[in-house]
């Protein structure tokens, strides 16, 4: 299994390395997961200051097979193969060699606070999912000014 380097990110991130943290742990974890082994394989992206981007290779999977769902700080993508699901014998090929390996798999990614998946579109066999780290107002910074010659608030 591939480790990332995130490293990079975590300059750039101040107090935010706890989700390369958790991307780390859960790409770790999947291993043990039916069906993951490293299926399908991923890159997670850094497109902006508060925008990220997992793109998933899923060759042969359609539209419809796969399925995105976001529930607390937790994105679950599955894919479902038409062909897996078929009844035994029905719409059944003849490999003479099979490369592309079509088969269902399940991924957890944990995210972090105030991570939000924005959509998910599906082009030239990558599933690409754009999420945004949307700051709450009471939590992002504001200034506090600065005032020359003024009586302290506190006296004794």
């Amino acid at each position: 299994m591939r480790t990332f380097d995130y490293s990079p990110f975590y300059r750039a991130t101040v107090g935010f390395d706890r989700v390369f943290n958790l991307l780390d742990s859960v790409a770790g974890q999947s291993a043990g997961q039916t069906g993951s082994n490293g299926y399908p394989p991923y890159n997670i992206e850094k497109s902006g200051d508060n925008d990220y981007r997992i793109v998933m290779a899923v060759a042969g999977f359609a539209e419809a097979e796969l399925n995105v769902t976001q529930k607390e700080n937790e994105l679950l993508v599955t894919g479902q193969s038409a062909s897996s699901t078929a009844a035994d014998g029905e719409n059944e090929k003849q490999y003479l060699y099979r490369g592309i390996a079509g088969r269902n798999f399940e991924r957890r990614f944990q995210l972090a606070d105030h991570v939000k998946v924005i959509g998910a579109k599906l082009a030239n066999g990558l599933l690409t999912i754009e999420l945004q780290r949307e700051i709450p107002e009471e939590k992002k910074a504001r200034a506090i000014p600065v005032v020359a010659n003024a009586q302290p608030a506190l006296t004794h």
